[in-house]
């Protein structure tokens, strides 16, 4: 079903590619029930919600060869993995919060000989890691916050010239967010809207950053939440 489904959206998935994915769905299900991870634990969900959902950001936003990508807030490693799974020479690096997660991450890198780099952390702390600010040329995110807080978080990680690409629900509006990409260094240039094979409405919005993001950026989790820029 999977190798179907990423026909249609336009890949040629090896049958070792295509294992991995199995073997990530039966883990991601295995381990759910001790940890949770995720919701969605049907088999033919995980194709679509998460595997297909993920690939959507490769499908639709150039990533350069050998590029390094930081997928923020990361959970069960969506979209990251998927996307290193399709493209084995990008440098991808997972940051998370939950020890839990972090666990399963590092679980999951032995159960499928892929290569990532695992940082636990909040988003926020990128002020305490200043090796890791602006240093990404492209940054992700799906599922983490709304767009306003999240492009906050985020900005801050990715290089000049970079793109920052959340993948978001299709109801998401640019608008609330405009005033938080201007402020961290970004500029919109495409949103882009689509729908999962299944229907479900999806969004990615496609931010270049333009200029440095000032150093007093992100701010405090809580200065996040109680008041967007």
């Amino acid at each position: 079903m999977l190798k179907k489904i990423l026909s249609e959206m336009g890949f040629t998935p090896t049958d070792l590619q295509i294992e991995k994915f199995s073997v990530y769905s039966e883990v991601l299900i295995s381990y759910n029930e001790k940890v949770n991870l995720t919701a969605i634990t049907d088999p033919e969900e995980i194709n679509i919600k998460h595997f297909a959902d993920s690939l959507e950001l490769l499908k639709r936003c150039e990533i350069p060869l050998n590029a390094t990508v930081a997928d923020i807030g990361t959970g069960a490693g969506f979209p990251g993995i998927p996307i290193l799974n399709m493209r084995q020479d990008i440098r991808l690096t997972l940051i998370e919060g939950n020890n839990k997660r972090v666990e399963f991450l590092k679980f999951l890198r032995e159960e499928l000989s892929l290569s990532y780099e695992i940082i636990q952390m909040r988003a926020e702390d990128i002020k305490n890691n200043p090796d890791l600010r602006e240093s990404f040329d492209i940054v992700t995110a799906r599922a983490v916050a709304a767009l306003p807080a999240l492009t906050e978080y985020c900005l801050p990680y990715v290089k000049v010239g970079g793109c920052f690409c959340p993948l978001k629900g299709g109801n998401e509006e640019f608008s609330a967010a405009r005033n938080t990409v201007t402020k961290c260094g970004g500029e919109l240039t495409e949103i882009i809207s689509y729908n999962l094979c299944n229907g479900d409405a999806r969004k990615i919005f496609k931010i270049k950053k333009i200029k440095p993001t000032p150093l007093c950026y992100p701010r405090e989790n809580a200065a996040i939440k109680k008041k967007p820029l």
